[in-house]
């Protein structure tokens, strides 16, 4: 017999509690007396309960509505919970006296689920006490950083049948869990006015009939979802099918099913707020646990109270900001001001001198070319700057910023000061040459003929170049800041090395794209004067030299898997066009 939603909650209810008064029956399903002694009518003519207990035929009929097991998803980076999740993932925080997974675990464990799943990638090693405390299974998710959430669906596919389907960083003031559930639903609370959530539309029958991203007064998605057999066998043949496809690599699974609603049946399941919290934001969470920060074993706010004194109550309107290649940063507020936290990326301590970095960055708030700079960790490769507000970066077109950057990089080159790290382009290039072979044979047409061009460059400029000078290695545009008064700031020192001068005008031609006559102008700017014959060709070597360096770097970032975009094209045709064309200068030269 197939149940009505109301029948399946009377006959639920009653193997629960066989000896509820009619009354209590209404109240325990949410229904009118009237339709439950309706729903135990047919029931009782359809054999399945006598004297509100169930009969055999009655557990039998109940027996398919058996929740199998629970999927707990806690592979994510939660960046927007930075600088927390840089230290720990979200489910693993602890919410008023609790850790949010353990929590939902113990929640699962209540309702009689014991058969869970969770599923981990961020810092995995974090979860693995789970299975000894609580049983739970681990499955690790090597493709976290790669695809969203479907990928963790993927590996599970194979356990879906009636299954929950949960987030690891959930917080339920009520126990929503119960071991039979009678359809597919998602969890859902009302939002009056705006709200930027996936809101929901469904027909007469609450089956959920569309998504939308954003809405008012609208019913809206959040917290856990419930898959039965019909749903989860026909979304597993959904995701298998477009698993592969390149537009499927940044789908959430909701996006799949909004994608199929009308092949995927799925209810509403009604909650009233506030009983789910997802908490997208620490400020969220603190109104919700307002002691949270204080009773937070964090090693990044001590870090923050100590450098700037404040106090953990101070540190607020908390938020990442975008990522770099190597780094995380978050910006938040203390009473004194704006400011930016910087966390190591994973890796980063065998790319980055840090001792080199702090150097250079003491160098430049001395010189006055970063003013940004607060305090950095050498060890552990964090940092703390102020945080600069509406500001804009560098223009090279408007010539009297190309001024300022060129006499910045001249003051920089001038100053005397050194630091513990040598950085050539050459030997650059070919430790990522050496990385490439490392997954197999470099087969690129041209490449052999440009290394060729670079090594004999290289003694050229060595020849001619003098002796080497702090120099900035990742200058150009995007490192520059310039506030609403005009003020500049050079920031990001990480590449900071010894290094021949023109190093830093071979990276600003080649990222900025600069023309021929905007290079001489960008000398001009540099030398305060016309630049040499000499001036001139040395500075072209290196812009050759840049654009072979940031090629086979590029060809590497594509050989790991990530794409560069029109940046190896823009390497290449740099380092094609002025390895030739300085090498031609040197030969005129010494013929």
């Amino acid at each position: 017999m197939q149940l009505t939603h109301k029948q399946f909650n009377v006959l639920y209810a009653l193997s629960r509690h066989p000896d509820i008064t009619q009354q209590q029956l209404a109240g325990e399903c949410e229904i009118g007396l009237t339709a439950a002694n309706a729903a135990v009518i047919d029931l009782s003519e359809a054999g399945l309960i006598k004297d509100a207990h169930l009969t055999p035929k009655g557990m039998t009929t109940l027996k398919p509505y058996a929740v199998d097991n629970a999927i707990i998803l806690a592979a994510g980076l939660s960046s927007r919970f930075a600088p927390i999740s840089y230290e720990r993932p979200k489910g693993l925080l602890k919410v008023r006296g609790e850790v949010l997974i353990e929590r939902q675990i113990e929640q699962l464990h209540e309702a009689g689920i014991f058969d869970i799943v969770v599923v981990v990638g961020y810092k995995k090693e974090s979860f693995y006490y789970l299975e000894d405390k609580y049983g739970v299974k681990i499955i690790v998710n090597c493709s976290y950083a790669e695809r969203n959430n479907n990928s963790s669906i993927m590996l599970v596919r194979e356990m879906l049948g009636n299954t929950y389907i949960c987030s690891s960083d959930n917080y339920f003031e009520k126990n929503p869990f119960t071991d039979h559930v009678w359809k597919a639903y998602y969890s859902a609370e009302f939002s009056q006015g705006q709200t930027p959530e996936w809101c929901l539309e469904t027909d007469t029958h609450d089956r959920i009939t569309k998504v939308r991203v954003g809405g008012s007064d609208a019913w809206y998605m959040i917290g856990h979802a419930y898959f039965d057999r019909e749903f989860s066998t026909r979304f597993r043949e959904i995701l298998e099918a477009e698993y592969d496809l390149p537009q499927t690599r940044d789908k959430l699974w909701e996006d799949l099913y909004a994608d199929h609603i009308n092949e995927l049946d799925m209810q509403i399941r009604r909650y009233d707020p506030p009983t789910i919290h997802e908490f997208d934001s620490l400020d969220e969470l603190r109104n919700f646990d307002p002691l949270f920060l204080e009773n937070l074993d964090s090693e990044i706010f001590d870090n923050i109270v100590t450098v700037l004194g404040c106090e953990k109550s101070e540190i607020r309107d908390v938020y990442p900001l975008k990522q770099g290649l190597t780094n995380l940063s978050c910006h938040f507020t203390t009473d004194d001001g704006e400011w930016v936290y910087r966390h190591p990326g994973v890796g980063t301590e065998l790319l980055v001198d840090r001792k080199a970095e702090k150097t250079a960055l003491e160098t430049a708030r001395t010189l006055g070319l970063d003013s940004t700079f607060v305090f950095a960790n050498p060890r552990r490769g964090w940092k703390v700057s102020r945080f600069v507000t509406n500001c804009r970066n560098l223009d090279v077109h408007d010539d009297a910023q190309l001024a300022q950057a060129m006499q910045m990089a001249r003051r920089l080159h001038e100053s005397g000061a050194k630091v513990n790290r040598f950085f050539s382009f050459y030997e650059e290039g070919r430790g990522y040459e050496r990385a490439i072979l490392k997954h197999g044979p470099i087969d690129v047409p041209d490449l052999s003929e440009m290394d060729t061009q670079a090594a004999e460059l290289n003694r050229m400029l060595i020849a001619d170049g003098g002796d080497p000078v702090l120099c900035h290695n990742d200058f150009f545009s995007l490192n520059f800041l310039v506030s609403g008064d005009g003020h500049v700031d050079l920031i990001d020192w990480e590449y900071a090395g010894m290094s021949d001068y023109a190093n830093d005008f071979g990276t600003f031609c080649v990222c900025e794209q600069l023309t021929e006559k905007k290079m001489h102008r960008a000398l001009e700017h540099y030398f305060s004067r016309k630049p040499t014959d000499a001036e001139w060709r040395h500075n072209l070597g290196q812009v050759g030299m840049a654009g072979w360096c940031w090629y086979t770097w590029a060809l590497l970032k594509e050989t790991e898997g990530d794409n560069v975009g029109e940046w190896s094209h823009i390497y290449y045709r740099y380092a094609k066009t002025y390895l030739k064309k300085a090498l031609g200068l040197y030969k005129e030269c010494s013929g």
